[in-house]
């Protein structure tokens, strides 16, 4: 059963969960520690992430600096395909536009389909850490939608040279990002929201949002995409705070607002210990609201907040 059939099916705001892969190096118990938390929620489905290479530069014997190409979280296919073996919850992993060939996105999807793994999160991907030389013109995606053509054509039997291939039998169903303060670089949110109107009209199922933190935000967001009958389902993304810096480096990070509430209560607090109590019940709160509204599912942000998230849980669901 697909994420948006799963959804559909659910009576009750489902619960979800994004993981990162492991640093290289270390093993799928890191990720197997996260799910045994948060299983008791019954998860509908578990997002994993995806993470291009690096350019990093290590000093030599000799003194000098050389340059090289890491990829410190590799594994996403693999994890996608271990967790919805061992736990038989469906994985959606992420495929990025950003550092990545289109070739490569090819054998990512083929990959996926020998192992069962049938839903994607369709992503552009964070573009500031590569360089000129990891951006080849014409190698890869600049944009999702080039990436939602190519799952298309993949699940029309079509490969990157335009040989026809046997159709895969249960094709690739996918959602994709959106941004209820706006992208970054989108000049306002009418343009934000008719790019969103397209990835849907092209076929994705379902939208995520990126973090935020003011619900009223959220709320018209959705009444400007129903507007423009966008009707898919917006899955609101949830990210509790755990450190009291987060009061600065989420708005710098990831371009969220911070309400000016939650800002007070986080400035009052003498220690993280504090800060991520206020984030706990900021949280649930929120969450309480959302369901309230009516939202198909909550999507949990876990990076440093397993602890808390398993708190906000038990006291919402």
């Amino acid at each position: 059963m697909s994420l948006i059939d799963l959804l559909k099916n659910n009576t009750k705001t489902a619960f979800s969960f994004e993981i990162l892969p492991p640093l290289k190096g270390n093993s799928f118990t890191k990720v197997c520690n996260i799910i045994d938390k948060l299983r008791e929620f019954n998860p509908k489905y578990i997002n994993i992430t995806t993470h291009h290479s690096e350019n990093i530069y290590k000093e030599t014997e000799n003194g000098l600096l050389k340059k090289i190409n890491v990829r410190k979280r590799p594994g996403t296919v693999a994890i996608a395909a271990a967790i919805q073996n061992k736990y038989k919850i469906t994985a959606v992993p992420h495929i990025i536009c950003k550092g990545f060939t289109k070739e490569e996105t090819e054998y990512a999807l083929i990959d996926l389909q020998f192992l069962g793994v049938n839903d994607l999160l369709l992503l552009r991907g964070d573009a500031n850490k590569l360089e000129k030389d990891q951006i080849a013109p014409g190698h890869g995606h600049d944009h999702t939608t080039g990436l939602i053509e190519q799952v298309n054509q993949y699940n029309q039997g079509i490969d990157l040279e335009g040989n026809q291939f046997e159709k895969p039998i249960v094709p690739f169903s996918y959602g994709v990002a959106c941004y209820p303060e706006k992208h970054e670089e989108a000049p306002n949110m009418a343009s934000d929201i008719a790019f969103l109107k397209q990835k849907i009209a092209m076929g994705a199922e379902y939208a995520v949002t990126q973090m935020f933190f003011d619900n009223q935000k959220y709320f018209a967001f959705i009444e400007r995409c129903r507007q423009e009958n966008i009707t898919a389902p917006i899955i609101p993304g949830i990210k509790p705070i755990v450190f009291l810096d987060q009061l600065v480096a989420l708005p710098k990070i990831f371009r969220t607002d911070i309400p000016g509430a939650l800002a007070d209560e986080l400035r009052r607090c003498k220690s993280d210990e504090e800060a991520k109590q206020v984030g706990i019940e900021w949280s649930i709160q929120q969450c309480r609201e959302l369901i309230n509204y009516g939202v198909p599912s909550l999507h949990f942000y876990t990076l440093m907040a397993t602890d808390s998230i398993c708190k906000i849980a038990k006291a919402i669901y």
